[in-house]
């Protein structure tokens, strides 16, 4: 659905993208991430046509952003991280606007606006003044006008930014709900670990670079050096610590304390290890009279490989 090849935006000097190489199939909902000023909203508006890469090709539905534009326009809906809403409009005479602008007539315009707007929680709303709705519900508005056309591919640049914690969640459980629609959705967000939870493939980018394209459970493979096991019990931590430490696959046992005083061991398995190598753990501490109260491996999340794998330089 989309492919680039050696995608480049230059501005004397200054790369705001450099020899860009991705490929998105459809259905796949894919998290951008990158520091401000790393090339995702260059991205985005060279994909949807707003803006001419210096050279390097796109391809949108296979079709070429250079030699069918127009066509690609009307398979793309193109959601910038802020936009405007005419003061002078009810919700529902906004989003009707604009579905004469995609020209779609009479029944069909009221039928298309009224179920955009149940998709995105607003037919409560449709006759408040659009200027008059919150930031989370103006967000909403405008991921309900990119859908009226029913493009096959959505590019959200920044969907979540500015909102509050509830709005956020709200957005997250919309992007899942369009997942489910087999829409190829492309969206760039700083709020990482909630693009874990939506998201089946992630591209981190910096410097107009991308350093990483893969599903979001290699990307977390890449970033971890060695399984941490942290591993609660009732009895004597230290002796517990002591007999672990024996165990073939266990490289380094750590003991941390927290404030209301509750020891954890954890054990640092040597690289390379996998769940067959420590799964028989809690036997042995079973065995030598330890009950266990909890055993779970450490996750690494999407923000700890966002940090590990960039640098935070920006242009």
């Amino acid at each position: 659905m989309i492919r680039t090849e050696d995608l480049t935006k230059q501005y004397g000097k200054l790369f705001a993208l450099k020899n860009l190489k991705l490929e998105l199939n459809a259905g796949d909902l894919f998290g951008f991430i990158g520091p401000n000023g790393s090339g995702k909203t260059t991205t985005m508006k060279i994909l949807a046509t707003l803006l001419q890469p210096t050279w390097g090709e796109a391809y949108v539905c296979d079709k070429s952003i250079f030699t069918h534009a127009a066509e690609i326009r009307r398979l793309v809906g193109y959601m910038p991280d802020f936009f405007g809403v005419y003061d002078d409009m009810m919700v529902i005479e906004y989003l009707e606007f604009f579905a004469a602008a995609y020209r779609i007539k009479g029944e069909k315009r009221k039928q298309v606006c009224d179920e955009m707007l149940e998709l995105v929680d607003l037919g409560y709303k449709r006759e408040a003044m659009a200027t008059s709705l919150s930031r989370g519900m103006t967000q909403r508005l405008g991921l309900a006008r990119v859908l009226l056309h029913d493009p096959q591919v959505l590019l959200l640049d920044e969907p979540a930014s500015g909102l509050d914690p509830r709005a956020r969640i709200e957005m997250r459980e919309l992007l899942k709900r369009l997942g489910t629609r087999g829409k190829t959705i492309m969206v760039s967000s700083h709020i990482l670990p909630e693009l874990a939870d939506v998201c089946n493939k992630v591209g981190i980018i910096e410097r107009g670079e991308l350093l990483v394209d893969a599903d979001v459970s290699e990307v977390m493979r890449r970033v971890r050096d060695h399984i941490l096991i942290n591993i609660e019990i009732i009895g004597n931590v230290e002796n517990a610590a002591k007999l672990l430490e024996q165990h073939n696959s266990v490289q380094k046992i750590n003991i941390t304390t927290a404030l209301d005083g509750k020891q954890t061991i954890q054990a640092a398995l040597k690289k390379g290890d996998r769940l067959d190598d420590y799964c028989d753990l809690p036997t042995i501490l079973i065995e030598n009279g330890y009950k266990i109260r909890s055993f779970k491996e450490d996750e690494v999340n999407l923000e700890t490989a966002f940090m590990t794998l960039t640098k935070g330089i920006t242009m």
